[in-house]
């Protein structure tokens, strides 16, 4: 059974639809990532599953939950978790407070432990302030936060945006090691090719619409589709769609 299904989604935030009839799923564990050109919706369709798209139609639902009828501090109760592309943590305030303020978490000081043990890095700065952080360290503590509410998916918009490639990868490494702690991950990426590297499954989509679903892997060696949505190789960055934000 899917975590996650989505089903003839449609929406926007005017009248007109930015995607329409969305039909996807996510099973438990999994990491699926959504590539495509740019605007073609990607990140209006994990805005959509998390609450924050005014206008929307068809069905969203949740391990049996029907998502549509919950408002999003409820979304988070019943076990998911969003990190955006940016304002993911508060830089005024330090390592350990951005984890402190997170509401929705049982056992909050157990879980602050569990965090620093699954982010050593971060357990060595809790005195600094999330501002000060490498962008790489930013990331662990936005995934940090959104992990603080024990969720079984999250919710990933461009998780490497604006960092090196050094830090990319890193960063990458931290989205593999959520499915060892049963966590299931939809990513949008403008890495794509990276992504679906590792993903299970990739969806495209093109003017707000799936134009291929397939396993990453599967995805990738189909050269006429990665021309066109996922880029060749390791291209300039703003050389090809993919690289650009939804």
């Amino acid at each position: 059974m899917s975590l996650l299904e989505i089903k003839h989604v449609s929406g926007g935030y005017g009248e007109v639809d930015i995607i329409s009839g969305i039909d996807m799923h996510v099973d438990p564990q999994e990491i699926v990532t959504i590539a495509g050109t740019n605007g073609a919706g990607k990140s209006t369709l994990i805005k959509a599953a998390m609450g924050l798209l005014p206008r929307i139609s068809g069905s969203i639902i949740f391990d049996g939950t029907d998502l549509l009828a919950l408002p999003i501090e409820d979304r988070i109760r019943v076990g998911i978790s969003y990190v955006p592309q940016v304002r993911n943590v508060f830089g005024a305030l330090t390592v350990l407070e951005n984890l402190q303020v997170v509401e929705h978490a049982t056992n909050k000081q157990a879980r602050i432990r569990e965090m620093f043990d699954l982010f050593p890095a971060l357990a060595g700065r809790r005195a600094a302030y999330a501002e000060n952080l490498s962008g790489g360290e930013r990331q662990q503590l936005a995934f940090a936060r959104a992990l603080m509410s024990s969720p079984r998916l999250v919710l990933l918009d461009e998780p490497s945006a604006a960092l090196s490639p050094a830090l990319t990868d890193q960063v990458f490494m931290e989205v593999k090691r959520l499915r060892t702690i049963d966590v299931a991950v939809l990513m949008v990426e403008q890495r794509a090719r990276q992504a679906l590297a590792f993903s299970d499954r990739g969806y495209i989509l093109d003017s707000g619409r799936i134009v291929l679903a397939d396993t990453g892997a599967n995805l990738l060696a189909n050269e006429e589709m990665s021309d066109v949505y996922i880029g060749r190789g390791q291209a300039p960055s703003g050389s090809h769609p993919s690289h650009h934000p939804a």
